[in-house]
């Protein structure tokens, strides 16, 4: 049973803490509007040793599942999940492959709270690890600042968005969780370090081009001080903006008096 609270030294205690966020992610625009969730994952198979074929070997294989249902995307915390969940499009790259983008997830989050609580539906969004649904107007958020209040009678629970429909071919929304335990320690004084504690997740392009893209970035550039380091010519990377066609081009704005004149 762990502490409430720590003895760092004689004149500090830190508390247990847990943290957990979660962010809402449209895929629609990312993708293509429609899209469907695919997992990929390794399996062992018996099969004969070609160079011995009195004897067995595991060989391993890849494999593949369509999940069709927001029941069958919603991975409780903790779960096993398959090592590549990612959203494909209808479309296909050069080989032939369906484009999509990878959610790769880091997390160490700790115990959810009991489910039999009479406040676990207030956070019900935390039993998930990845949670797919259909996207919809009138469930923007996986909950509501007035959950605090009253956590017995939540605004919005967000385990009532999770009911089964098909998610094949739609406009989806990913519901990521990520988090960590926090024991504190004496290393936590002055300061909790964040190397080793970092969490998140990555939308990774997964058979969305046809080769790695980096490989048209600019290599390195050099000049000299009599050169202009504003001229393309020159500096390539002066003339970013021009080059990238899907760069915006906001226009100057002003907000509580304080002007931004910048321009990408």
């Amino acid at each position: 049973m762990l502490e409430e609270a720590k003895v760092l030294r004689a004149d500090e205690t830190g508390a247990l803490c847990g943290v957990t966020l979660q962010w809402e992610k449209p895929i629609s625009g990312l993708v293509r509007l429609k899209n469907s969730l695919v997992a990929h994952d390794m399996a062992f198979e018996m099969t004969r040793a070609p160079w011995s074929p009195e004897q067995q070997i595991e060989r391993p294989r890849l494999t593949k599942k369509v999940l069709d249902t927001e029941d069958q995307a919603a991975f409780r915390l903790q779960s096993k999940m398959p090592r590549y969940i990612y959203f494909a499009a209808n479309s296909k790259n050069k080989w032939g492959h369906q484009r999509g983008y990878r959610i790769q997830i880091t997390s160490f989050a700790g115990d959810h709270i009991p489910e039999a609580s009479s406040m676990e539906r207030a956070i019900s969004w935390a039993r998930y690890q990845l949670a797919v649904t259909r996207r919809k107007e009138e469930e923007p958020t996986s909950t509501s600042i007035y959950n605090q209040n009253d956590p017995w009678t939540p605004t919005v629970a967000f385990a009532n968005f999770i009911n089964n429909e098909t998610i094949t071919n739609e406009d989806l929304v990913a519901w990521i969780t990520t988090g960590f335990l926090h024991i504190p320690h004496s290393e936590d004084i002055p300061n909790t370090v964040t190397v080793g504690n970092s969490v998140g997740f990555l939308l990774r392009p997964y058979n969305y081009y046809d080769l790695d893209p980096s490989i048209y970035s600019h290599d390195g550039v050099f000049f000299t001080s009599e050169q202009d380091f504003m001229a393309c010519e020159i500096n390539p990377l002066a003339c970013l903006p021009k080059t990238a066609s899907c760069l915006p081009n906001f226009p100057p704005f002003t907000y509580d008096g304080f002007q931004n004149t910048s321009r990408l």
